[in-house]
């Protein structure tokens, strides 16, 4: 047994996934000794190996797959691609490595040391590391950031080892496409996966614990994805809790308290998420965890104890691989007493990878509602753009809300083909300093002809119209 490698840094970070790696960066620059603890064998975190990444890449070749199939020139030569779901999951692995490789390189280049091994607290200052080989290491520092992430959650009553019982993680080792499927959850994950299955053909029933799907959203954007998933052959069941679950060796019964039983080939449990701090000793350092193993912080990502901060999925929502990101990073400019404030952790984007996309930023209609704002609606719906026509995408919107009296964009919200990158538009404009009259922007900008980016144009003057 050897003795354990005592390593004294300025910050330590703990977990390589996109929160970390902001951290880890932002701190660099700030001329700290930085070191990351890692448990997973490759940097990256859920986000490149487990959620974002495969999951994209995974839908991108769906995507591909359905344009072959649904082009009418394949069709007239009775063309018809029939791929396995493994095959379609296989065509990630490029993508993970690549991202792999590039990320690495961040680390390298800015000289952070990679410790891998699981990481808990002895005290507030020093963290014990475990590496696989059974070595130890003993790292002290003045500053932690906590990115260790979460998980899906897993209540105790479901057999999650059974082989036809899956969660957001495990359900990317799909061995084949089943014909039928349950999904628990419409959240996020939930409606992401919900869309890439029955674009794969598969009979889909999408539980919902709530009157309506991801209510987060705009009203109008939220009806729009049900209105479409109900047309595309989604069964909906809004306003339903589960009650138990039965496993057969070919199917499972998912019964729900209303008495309703749905039974298809596999369950996805997509419902809430856990964070991962059950091995970290949060206890020697005067931490607590909530029953969701979450880490409460203030404005500033700083925890309980002041020199501890936390970012990403451990601290709940937003839960965004962006968000972890950004949040990483204002947590090293603080902790380094920098300026953090120029980070604009209020103006984060959500982009949700439905089929179509949706993504949005700012105020919805019903926020605006409820604070008395006067505000007016500008609308360019896609089936009148020549590109979304062009494209054979012309299901979607794009949605302005606007400050009836200074014409200032309050909220932006996009549902269809390349929302998550239309949007970036009106947050950039929405940015910047003195935003009245923001609208006659994009009514007096000349747009390329024919992009996705002119519904902008059209939606300021469909708004406009209706004050003037």
């Amino acid at each position: 047994m050897h003795a354990p490698v005592e390593k004294q840094f300025d910050v330590i970070v703990i977990g390589a996934g996109p929160g970390g790696e902001g951290a880890s960066m932002e701190a660099t620059k700030q001329g700290k000794r930085v070191g990351v603890v890692e448990r997973m064998p490759q940097i990256g975190g859920a986000c490149t190996h487990l959620g974002t990444i495969p999951s994209k890449s995974l839908r991108a070749a769906i995507y591909r797959l359905m344009d072959v199939n649904s082009a009418p020139m394949f069709r007239q030569l009775g063309i018809n691609l029939e791929v396995s779901f493994r095959d379609l999951r296989r065509s990630a692995q490029s993508v993970i490595d690549q991202q792999v490789g590039m990320r690495r390189s961040f680390y390298d280049r800015n000289d952070v040391e990679i410790l891998h091994g699981e990481a808990r607290f002895l005290d507030a200052n020093r963290i014990h590391v475990e590496h696989e080989d059974g070595s130890t290491t003993i790292a002290h520092a003045d500053h932690f950031v906590i990115a260790t992430g979460s998980r899906p959650y897993h209540p105790p009553e479901i057999d999650f080892s059974h082989p036809r019982v899956f969660d957001s993680d495990s359900i990317l080792n799909l061995p084949e496409t089943p014909k039928t499927m349950t999904i628990y959850g419409a959240g996020v994950v939930g409606c992401e996966y919900a869309s890439m299955f029955r674009n794969l053909q598969v009979k889909l029933n999408l539980v919902n614990t709530r009157a309506k799907m991801l209510e987060f959203l705009d009203d109008e954007i939220c009806d729009a994805l049900a209105y479409h998933m109900r047309d595309t052959g989604v069964r909906m069941r809004n306003s339903e809790t589960f009650e138990k679950l039965e496993t057969f060796d070919d199917h499972v019964v998912m019964h729900l308290k209303s008495g309703k039983q749905l039974k298809s080939d596999i369950l996805l449990w997509a419902n809430g998420r856990s964070g991962n701090t059950e091995t970290l000793g949060l206890e020697h350092a005067g931490l607590t965890a909530n029953h969701r193993g979450q880490i409460e912080v203030n404005e500033h990502f700083q925890t309980s104890q002041p020199h501890i901060y936390a970012v990403g999925d451990v601290i709940g929502v937003p839960s965004l691989a962006s968000a972890a990101y950004i949040q990483g990073r204002f947590a090293a400019r603080h902790l380094g007493e920098g300026d953090s404030d120029q980070f604009r952790i209020q103006d984060i984007p959500t982009g949700i990878y439905t089929s179509p996309e949706i993504s949005s930023v700012g105020k919805t209609e019903r926020e605006l509602t409820d604070e008395c704002v006067p505000y007016e609606v500008g609308h360019s719906m896609f089936k009148n753009l020549a590109r979304a026509q062009i494209m054979g995408r012309p299901i979607g919107m794009l949605k302005l809300l606007f400050h009836r009296e200074t014409l200032e964009i309050l909220g932006v919200h996009c549902f269809g083909v390349n929302a998550t990158e239309i949007i970036h538009i009106g947050q950039a404009i929405m940015a910047q300093p003195g935003t009245a009259n923001s609208l006659l922007y994009f009514i007096n900008t000349t747009f390329n002809y024919p992009t996705m980016a002119e519904a902008y144009r059209v939606a300021a003057l469909n708004g406009y119209n209706r004050v003037k």
